[in-house]
């Protein structure tokens, strides 16, 4: 009997995108296995079967027809919810205390006005699954090792737990407040657990330091640190017009700001013959420079956010960004950061915000560096007030949609760095169904309440923007089985265990194997012509310690069983084993399985180290 042919997938994630590329190659020996009765290991044991020579013919289809277990590279389609919109709430008692006991019933969402009803509903809750990951360790690891394999795995201590990308906005921040956030910051580094790791990230996109908990790295990176604005020529001219007043101008035609911008530009032009000059064309001119550079800082700024949020969404723990600014406004681009959003909330990834300039106040006539020798006009002081207020608003809206932090008008950046790194103890996972929603790329607002007669604050993402088209189901089941990958959570839906062997070749060489073991009796099947029909997708994906992705192989395996294997063969399940070339170390093993006619998804995560 000939053996059928297994998709072996390595998983590799090319720059920042990190998305799947699935390589096609043969394993052979597994067919002979899946028949013998009483197999608990049916690839463990490969090497007893006999491959066929290369270059063997493909089976015919009546050949094919009549196999109860192939593989194919095809991709799976699974039924998917891709209308799903998901909002992260938290709330807080009086004294700021997260609030855990609310249910389902308490919460109201309301969209564009509209009562929605929630169709999912989860309390999450930071560090439980990691502990229980920690906990099934030693449970997940062993099975029937090889001979010459020593005792399987062991519980590392230094796995990561927790990752906090720190994003520094050095093309926003001034060289002072700089200074003073990155004092404090140097100081809350050492307050980091062995489990956390730690990025530093800057949005001019120079001198970034990925995941780490060497603190020397971290010191080393801090003091790279510096202000890098990208339109550093601008700003401080005559007329001294901002990126919140251009908008005013130009995109908002607003008559005040464009009269304090005309009064302002006539102190700048000297009188031709006695006759003031038209201050008109140099209002435009001054206006269209503020609005183009500001709007290219806040893209660049919002790109570089959104590459955090992307990277971070692959790290195997809990998940936070901490953004340190002085806050800056992106009236143009709200798609944008709505978009950053809407990721982070469904990649459980909390944003918290710092305003890096503590508690401030906006002098009348602007401070000793920028000196003046005309006195601005009236009504310019309200703008600056006006556009300092605007500035912190972004921040808070990525704190409050996200579940985050967001600290300011206070000059105790310890404190500060003590709040936006701490993720809340309790949130809430709502997600609803959107009532006949158009695919025309609108903003819809968002309302969350909560019934309860104690005085509580909820913190809750606004709105959406809806989709101008769907992706298909077989993308939409690419990318849910990839984000369960580089999730944590564990979920166990199918009867599936995973365990983790080890043995070493060598003093610097070690195999590592990953068992998903399937009961297949409790799996959904589909009758037809007399077979028992279902498919299943297995990922086994490895990372180093810094929780970083190393290696992953996807293998799609196609069941048609006849009763009689079902009932009677394979009794003790089935058992899918992966391998991978490591050297010694501490690794994090992260197993998906997901089977195509129950639509029905299992997760576990395991640790092992080699020394």
């Amino acid at each position: 009997m000939r053996s059928s042919a297994e998709a072996r997938l390595p998983v590799t994630f090319p720059g920042a995108t990190k998305r799947l590329l699935f390589v096609l190659s043969l394993w052979r020996g597994f067919l002979p296995l899946v028949l013998l009765a009483g197999s608990s290991c049916v690839l463990a044991q490969s090497s007893s079967s006999t491959a066929p020579a290369p270059g063997t013919a493909a089976q015919p289809e009546s050949n094919q027809s009549s196999a109860e277990l192939v593989s194919r590279d095809e991709p799976t389609t699974f039924k998917v919810n891709v209308k799903l919109v998901v909002v992260r709430a938290v709330v807080r008692d009086s004294q700021g205390h997260a609030v855990g006991n609310l249910q389902k019933e308490d919460f109201q969402i309301f969209d564009k006005g509209k009562l929605q009803a929630i169709t999912q509903f989860e309390v999450a809750q930071p560090g439980a699954r990691t502990a229980k990951a920690l906990q099934k360790a030693a449970e997940n690891s062993g099975g029937e090792a090889p001979e010459n394999a020593p005792s399987s795995a062991k519980n590392p201590v230094d796995v990561p737990e927790r990752f906090v990308a720190y994003l520094f906005d050095d093309v926003h921040l001034e060289f002072g407040d700089l200074a003073r956030v990155r004092e404090a910051a140097e100081r809350h580094f050492s307050t980091l657990r062995p489990t956390d790791r730690a990025a530093i990230v800057t949005t001019s996109g120079i001198k970034n330091l990925d995941y780490t908990d060497n603190p020397a790295k971290l010191h080393e990176a801090l003091l790279r640190l510096q202000p890098r604005p990208i339109a550093g020529g601008l700003g401080h001219g005559c007329p001294d017009i901002s990126y919140y007043q251009a908008d005013l101008i130009i995109n908002k035609n607003d008559p005040q700001s464009t009269d304090v911008a005309l009064q302002e530009a006539l102190t700048c032009l000297p009188p031709v013959r006695g006759v003031p000059p038209d201050p008109r064309p140099l209002v435009n001119a001054a206006s269209m420079e503020a609005l183009s550079a500001g709007e290219h800082e806040s893209r660049i700024s919002l790109g570089i956010l959104g590459n955090v949020v992307r990277n971070l969404s692959r790290m195997p723990g809990q998940r936070s960004v901490v953004l340190v600014s002085p806050g800056f406004i992106a009236p143009q681009l709200e798609p944008e950061y709505i978009e950053i959003i809407d990721h982070a909330v469904r990649s459980q990834i909390v944003i918290s915000t710092l305003d890096a300039r503590g508690l401030y106040v906006v002098l009348p006539f602007g401070d000793i560096s920028n000196s003046q020798l005309h006195p601005p006009p009236p009504g310019k002081n309200l703008i600056e007030i006006a556009a300092a207020t605007a500035q912190a608003d972004l921040l808070s809206v990525l704190a409050d949609s996200t579940g985050g932090v967001f600290f300011h008008n206070n000059n105790d950046f310890d404190e500060g760095f003590r709040r936006v790194a701490e993720t809340p103890e309790y949130s809430y996972v709502l997600a609803f169904t959107p009532q006949n929603l158009k695919l025309d790329g609108s903003f819809h607002s968002l309302k969350v309440t909560v019934k309860s007669p104690q005085k509580l604050t909820l913190q809750a993402r606004r709105g959406y923007y809806a989709p101008k088209n769907y992706a298909s189901p077989e993308q939409q089941a690419k990318q849910e089985i990839e984000d369960a990958t580089f999730s944590q959570d564990e979920v166990h839906n199918l009867p599936v265990n995973l365990h983790t062997q080890f043995f070493k070749s060598g003093d610097e060489d070690a195999k590592l194997i990953v068992l998903a073991h399937v009961d297949v009796r409790h799996l959904h099947f589909r009758k037809a012509e007399g077979r028992n029909n279902n498919v299943l997708t297995c990922v086994s994906a490895v990372f180093n310690r810094n929780g970083n992705f190393l290696q992953g192989v996807e293998k799609v395996v196609t069941l048609r069983l006849k009763d009689e294997t079902l009932e009677n063969k394979l009794k003790s399940g089935l058992t899918l084993k992966t391998s991978f070339d490591v050297k010694p170390g501490s690794y994090l093993v992260r197993l998906v399985v997901r089977d195509a006619e129950g639509q029905l998804m299992s997760a576990e995560n395991g640790t092992i180290e080699i020394r």
